[in-house]
């Protein structure tokens, strides 16, 4: 293959070290992350855009970006950025090794946080370099996600010797690479899921009771706790937790337990649930008594008993 001084873009010849990128998959983060390499001055070759929404959005972040085949993108590129639903990763790696698409020496990169560099296995079995850069940052697929980059991370996961290849690119884009090992990756894709989809989880229950007994704008009530809480929790841990477990105040637990009752029942076996696990971590972080602990327990136990 080539090297990247060899290859001259469509806009003119690139500088050494630039890379010709192809993208596939224009949804709302491979778009971003292609724009955030073509603003590093790597050059775009082509993208995938299946539907009107990806092809509207590839023109509107890789203005004058050819969208093209997966196999003529592939072809094409130097680097190929995979940005495509988890599910859909395996069989498309494998489908283009079958047909000996992928090219000796080409940098492959996916962005599912899921998987490792073993999904590209098939790949490297052609002489592929395999990457796996994951943005821990949610997406609108807008270009204000671009100056979003700055304050994200990505977990980074590659062969020892390309291992500098792979935090470069990220530090292109803007934002921090953090090495995740490859029997890691499912734990730590477990555990940013953990954080971000089940805070909309809670956030939307909590909207849920409130609207319920009438306040127009839960969000208001909502948003400075929820902020103040996840940076206070973010700067010390479990050291900030407030409130009526971290206080051992069962009364108000119990009093809590009993007005969910007339709650929709995910949200008072979330609050059973966590209110429970809170208790245990207190304890074992002493910021419970061992009595106080037990005490919310079994408030939290005769709560889920009276449902029964």
């Amino acid at each position: 293959m080539s090297t990247p001084e060899a290859l001259p873009s469509r806009e003119g010849r690139r500088k050494p070290g630039r890379l010709g990128v192809g993208v596939i998959g224009a949804g709302r983060v491979g778009a971003v992350l292609g724009a955030a390499l073509r603003a590093a001055e790597h050059a775009v070759v082509g993208v995938s855009a299946v539907s009107e929404a990806s092809r509207e959005r590839a023109e509107n972040l890789l203005p004058g970006v050819p969208i093209l085949p997966i196999p003529e993108i592939v072809e094409r590129a130097e680097l190929v950025l995979v940005a495509v639903p988890d599910d859909a990763l395996p069989e498309l790696v494998s489908g283009l090794a079958a047909v000996g698409a992928w090219q000796p020496g080409q940098l492959v990169a996916h962005t599912s946080g899921r998987f490792g560099t073993g999904v590209l296995e098939p790949a490297r079995g052609l002489g592929a370099i395999p990457l796996a850069l994951h943005p821990a940052m949610t997406f609108t697929g807008l270009s204000l996600d671009l100056t979003r980059l700055p304050d994200c991370s990505f977990g980074v996961t590659a062969p020892a010797a390309v291992l500098p290849v792979a935090q470069a690119l990220v530090v292109e884009m803007g934002a921090e690479p953090v090495v995740v090992e490859e029997e890691d990756r499912v734990l730590y894709h477990a555990a940013l899921a953990h954080a971000s989809n089940h805070l909309v989880t809670l956030a939307a229950q909590s909207t849920q009771l409130l609207a319920a007994i009438g306040i127009e704008r839960p969000d208001r009530l909502l948003g400075p706790l929820m902020r103040a809480s996840l940076e206070n929790a973010l700067a010390a841990g479990e050291g900030a937790l407030t409130g009526p477990v971290a206080r051992g105040d069962s009364g108000t637990v119990k009093a809590h337990s009993a007005a969910l009752a007339s709650a929709p029942e995910d949200v008072r076996r979330a609050y059973l649930e966590l209110a429970a696990v809170t208790a245990v971590r207190g304890v074992k972080r002493g910021l419970l008594t061992p009595d106080q602990g037990l005490a919310i327990t079994r408030a939290l136990q005769q709560s889920g008993e009276d449902d029964q």
